[in-house]
């Protein structure tokens, strides 16, 4: 059974419009905080290793969140578990200049920053939870690759935006601005209807993790971990992709590095390179809808993380750095596709009211592996050169991506053989399996 046509556009849903924009916004407030933040406490510091262990805290504290983010967001109001999230980052944000006026406290840094890192999560898994409640079913897809490019909008736009505003009246300044936008957001989803979650009935036959959850929290919490493990393309997409992420997580660093040390070039052309990249983003916000439609997720999601792998080893062999801008082009176009099929599939195929718990489980297990593979693969780049770890890395990430023919992956055409897939589980392969 296929989804029916849409009967109202994308962009005449009202409440998709509005909710593109609080996004862009929300988006906005986290590039203000990411450049905002390690600027004043290397102001008010002058110590790298502390600009560090905030990093540090804050990634720990998003990680801690993320284990029972899923479980409220299946529990509680999506849209107003959203809001609260953005009115606690606003007053958090808006706290520290409000201090800064009369002292510079740097337990304050270490107390609030954490704590909008969790926040800033438990956005994020509702957020996913969201989308298929504001669009109809066949229109996933199409809205996740707008809403991708105005994420990358605004992580293009609001680095630069926060380094000018930090450098012409200060960090707490940015900051300040950080905090309005939040705001502005939290007011902006009141706007926002979104449809209510369908719960399963009681006597009214079994769903996916339903027998979870009546064995209190910690059922609540390992049911999106037994959805994931006894759906047939979400298992082997959930250790493909953590695989990947252990490897091209330290991407960045490497790049950066390659620019730097072994060509001599300087912070801006790092800079330029970096921007370059982000051409693949938008891209990919374009693309991806025609791609999924033409070839399914299965073919899609394969040929695009194949593609992210030759781009990677192709780092290896040039010296040139608008090749190497290119070539970083290429690699967020193809992990923007990946990422987006992956996101909608899940969405399309997981139950309204295990949404937030598979997300959470999925985001939990594949991003667990991302700070020992950059560990490893910066480590790597400094003993054994640059140009001969991009080359191991792109084999590898273009044999996790063949890999990918030989599971459920590449036979998952379509989100209606997604959804056949789903409904054709046993109620009690994912409600039993420990």
């Amino acid at each position: 059974m296929t989804d029916p046509e849409p009967t109202t556009p994308l962009w005449g849903n009202r409440n998709y419009r509005v909710f593109v924009v609080i996004q862009t916004l929300s988006a906005l407030g986290d590039s203000f905080s990411f450049v905002a933040i390690p600027l004043l406490v290397l102001h008010s510091t002058g110590s790298v290793v502390q600009m560090g262990l905030v990093t540090g805290l804050t990634g720990v504290a998003s990680i801690v969140t993320g284990l029972f983010a899923g479980v409220i967001a299946d529990r509680f109001d999506r849209r107003g578990l959203m809001m609260l999230s953005d009115v606690a980052r606003c007053l958090l944000y808006a706290l520290i200049p409000l201090v800064w006026v009369f002292a510079t406290p740097m337990w304050l840094i270490y107390t609030v920053v954490p704590l909008t890192g969790g926040f800033a999560m438990l956005f994020q898994v509702t957020y996913v939870t969201v989308v298929p409640a504001i669009v109809e079913p066949g229109q996933i897809i199409r809205a996740n690759a707008h809403l991708y490019g105005s994420y990358a909008v605004a992580t293009v736009g609001g680095p630069a935006l926060a380094g000018l505003v930090a450098a012409a009246f200060g960090p707490v300044a940015a900051l300040g601005i950080d905090a309005a936008t939040f705001a502005v957001s939290a007011a902006g989803l009141l706007l926002v209807k979104v449809r209510p979650t369908p719960r399963p009935v009681e006597g009214k036959g079994k769903e996916p993790g339903r027998g979870a959850e009546r064995g209190g929290v910690r059922g609540e919490f390992l049911a999106g971990f037994r959805f994931l493990w006894a759906h047939p393309v979400l298992r082997p997409l959930t250790v493909l992709l953590s695989l990947f992420i252990f490897l091209t997580h330290g991407m960045t660093d490497v790049i950066i590095f390659r620019v730097k040390e072994d060509l001599g070039h300087g912070d801006g052309t790092v800079g330029y390179v970096l921007s370059a990249g982000t051409v693949g983003t938008f891209l990919a916000s374009f693309l991806v809808a025609r791609l999924r439609k033409g070839l399914g997720f299965g073919p899609s999601w394969i040929c695009a993380v194949t593609l992210g792998g030759i781009a990677v080893a192709c780092l290896g062999l040039t010296r040139s750095v608008p090749v190497i801008g290119a070539l970083s082009a290429t690699m967020l176009l193809a992990t923007g596709v990946a990422g987006i099929c992956s996101m909608s599939l899940r969405q399309e195929v997981t139950p309204g009211h295990l949404l937030g718990r598979v997300t959470a489980a999925f985001w939990t297990t594949h991003y667990s592996l991302g700070p020992l593979g950059a560990a490893a693969v910066t480590a790597a780049a400094a003993g054994f050169g640059v140009a001969e770890v991009c080359l191991a890395v792109g084999a590898g990430v273009v044999c996790v991506a063949l890999s990918g023919t030989l599971t459920g992956i590449v036979r998952d055409r379509s989100p209606e053989a997604s959804s056949r897939a789903a409904a054709a589980q046993s109620p009690e392969s994912a409600t039993e399996t420990a």
